[in-house]
């Protein structure tokens, strides 16, 4: 069910059984929700756990996924972000899901809109929780990052993060062998560091020579 309110204002409220798009948003009744005070790794995005890859952002999904599952949501919103997608809060049965999800480090608390969920956060990172049992940067860092490769190389920033065939992530420096041939190729996923320890904590590790 969908029910927009009459103008002059602009609300929406939507019930029902959702796809989930994302670790932050999801499909119901023809409308694009995205749930307000959190922020998922990107579906792309790398992270790291025990010292290996760890593709934390289809695991967030995944993880959103199986908690709903077929469960029926009511979600409530008044406002819209430039993508179209309206920014709601939802409930599952008497939970709050933003906060269920940064609870269990499903998604981070996004600070930059909400910090309502920042004390949920604080103690999944306290327990290891989810994202935290691993590294990563933050969501909004890596869309940045990844929205500055493609706009102008790297805004002169040096290190390339090269993706290899096998899928490893490994990030060569000006001057060792295989650095004029390499390639960054954005729609991959590839992208330029301004720093090893950005590089290391975004999941990429140096190249041996």
């Amino acid at each position: 069910m969908l029910c927009l309110a009459a103008p002059p204002a602009l609300a929406v409220t939507v019930t029902g059984t959702a796809r989930v798009v994302d670790g932050d948003t999801i499909e119901m009744s023809g409308q694009t929700l995205r749930l307000i005070g959190i922020d998922a790794p990107e579906l792309a995005q790398p992270c790291q756990r025990a010292g290996k890859p760890w593709a934390c952002g289809t695991w967030s999904r995944d993880a959103l996924r199986a908690r709903i599952k077929g469960r029926d949501l009511f979600c409530v919103g008044n406002d819209q972000d430039r993508y179209g997608r309206w920014l709601v809060t939802c409930r599952l049965g008497d939970q709050d899901l933003g906060q269920t999800l940064v609870r269990y480090g499903i998604a981070f608390a996004y600070r930059r809109y909400s910090t309502v969920y920042v004390p949920d956060e604080a103690l999944a990172e306290g327990e290891g929780r989810g994202l935290w049992s691993g590294t990563t940067e933050t969501p909004e860092d890596y869309r940045h990052a990844a929205s500055d490769a493609k706009s102008d190389a790297g805004q002169g920033c040096a290190l390339k993060g090269n993706i290899s065939k096998g899928g490893a992530r490994i990030f060569h420096a000006p001057g060792q062998k295989d650095y004029a041939a390499t390639r960054i190729d954005p729609d991959k996923g590839e992208r330029w560091f301004c720093s090893a320890d950005q590089a290391r904590r975004a999941g990429w590790r140096a190249a041996h020579r």
